[in-house]
């Protein structure tokens, strides 16, 4: 489930996509302020929540953390609106600190490489395009079901017929301020715990 708000350009209105992707041949069924979005099989792929402020607090302008107040919240204005919707949500922290056990050359691509990162309670295979990506480092990791500063949603992909589980990213990537130019992933520092959340300072 991933939730974005943005007032100054969309309106007082919750996007909540429950389905990576976009349907296509969408139907539509609103009750109250709840529009339901199904995809061509029926299934739920999504709903927009209007005059989403009467029913919980909201940051303006990114995506939304979802934390389990703001799940509890969206689900009361569900019921609220009569809409039968049981919300089923992963709240483990999808932006963690990783660490690269091993980095091999992809066996079809010349500058990519096939890294194994320790992200805590799991492995990850992750395929990288960075120059600077090195066993050993301790790098941010975007878990599939992350939504990037820029809208992108991490999930499970192959690259190259290499399965790819997650992005390594850099500074840029993250939109942190003072982010190089040139190309790279950002290293942390060595003592950074694997498996943390990382959070940005300042």
């Amino acid at each position: 489930m991933n939730v974005f708000y943005n007032r100054e350009g969309v309106g007082d209105v919750l996007l909540v996509r429950l389905q990576p992707g976009t349907p296509e041949n969408i139907q539509t069924e609103t009750n109250g302020d709840v529009t339901l979005i199904r995809d061509s099989e029926g299934q739920l792929a999504g709903f927009n929540l209007f005059h989403a402020s009467r029913y919980t607090d909201l940051k303006e302008g990114i995506p939304e953390t979802l934390s389990e107040s703001l799940v509890t919240d969206i689900q009361n204005a569900l019921g609220k609106n009569d809409v039968d919707v049981t919300l089923e949500v992963d709240l483990s922290p999808k932006f963690v600190v990783g660490f690269v056990e091993s980095m091999e050359k992809h066996p079809n691509a010349d500058k990519l490489h096939v890294c194994q990162v320790d992200v805590g309670e799991e492995k990850l295979q992750i395929v990288c395009g960075a120059p600077n990506v090195e066993a050993g480092q301790k790098v941010v990791v975007a878990k599939p079901g992350a939504v990037m500063p820029s809208g992108m949603l991490i999930k499970e992909s192959e690259l190259r017929g290499v399965p790819s589980s997650g992005m390594i990213c850099s500074a840029k990537e993250l939109a942190l301020p003072d982010a190089p130019a040139e190309k790279g992933i950002l290293v942390l520092p060595a003592d950074a715990e694997t498996g943390a959340p990382f959070k940005a300072e300042g």
